[in-house]
């Protein structure tokens, strides 16, 4: 390869490191948003497993953070174990989707969003950060009361009846 070569392609890395810092601060801020329209200080979605127990604390239950924290160190004691390894990154990875599932509940999104959530992770997440989404509450429950039932679409009566 040529000197000019070289430049380029040094070029080309460049820009992408650049585009990929750019794109990590628009998500720490849109996590910070996340977190401030859940009631929680935006400074705590910094700190890494901290931001993951106040994720399941917005979405879930702080217990299940616990259990997955658990299944985690398990998941890595026992990599040399393929069997218990394979259970345990299966029972990882149907955690990690289920809190998904409640974060998209919390702010009041259903099962579509559930889904983008846990296929386009970084578009969802700044979607909840950056758009009108509102929270509700952990599994979109309400604080202190129950799930809200949505209004039933009934037809206008027309004032005569039959």
């Amino acid at each position: 390869m040529d000197g000019k070569s070289l430049a380029v392609l040094a070029g080309l890395g460049v820009g992408m490191v650049l585009a990929l810092l750019v794109l990590l601060v628009v998500y720490i801020i849109a996590e910070w948003k996340i977190f401030t329209k859940a009631g929680e200080a935006g400074w705590k979605s910094l700190i890494p497993i901290y931001r993951e127990y106040i994720l399941y604390k917005i979405s879930w239950k702080p217990m299940w953070f616990w259990i997955m924290f658990a299944v985690g160190v398990l998941c890595w004691l026992t990599k040399s174990i393929p069997a218990v390894y394979t259970i345990c990154s299966l029972a990882s990875a149907v955690i990690a989707i289920i809190a998904l599932v409640k974060l998209s509940k919390s702010f009041g999104h259903g099962a579509g969003f559930a889904v983008g959530l846990i296929l386009l992770s970084f578009i969802f997440m700044l979607i909840l950060g950056f758009g009108s989404s509102q929270y509700v509450g952990p599994e979109g429950i309400p604080a202190g009361g129950s799930a809200q039932v949505p209004p039933q679409n009934t037809p206008p009566t027309s004032g005569t009846q039959a």
